[in-house]
C-alpha cells in the first residue's frame, strides 16, 4: 500500500491500491496523471472512449480536470457544509 498527498489544498491521501489498476498501483505520480483514464479502478478502455468522445478526456489529469467533475464536487461539498 502506498499513499500519496490529495492535492496540495487538502490534508488527506489516497490509497493507490485501492484507485488504479494493480498494472499502475507502483508508478510515480507523473505517470499516473498521463495515464488513460482506464488506469482508475473500475473504469474500463471501453469507458475511456466514451469519455473521449464526450468530453475530450484521454488522461487521469485530463479527468482530475474536467470542469463537469469539479462542479459536482463543488456543489457536494456545499451540500455536505450545510
Amino acid at each position: 500500500m502506498r499513499l500519496i498527498p490529495w492535492e496540495t489544498t487538502h490534508m488527506a491521501s489516497i490509497d493507490l491500491d485501492k484507485v488504479l489498476d494493480k498494472a499502475w498501483a507502483d508508478k510515480s505520480l507523473p505517470e499516473i496523471l498521463a495515464a488513460p483514464v482506464a488506469a482508475l479502478k473500475g473504469v474500463s478502455d471501453r469507458d475511456g472512449e466514451l469519455l473521449q468522445e464526450a468530453f475530450g478526456v484521454k488522461t487521469v489529469a485530463d479527468l482530475a480536470e474536467l470542469k463537469y467533475a469539479r462542479w459536482a464536487q463543488a456543489l457536494a461539498a456545499l451540500n455536505a457544509a450545510k
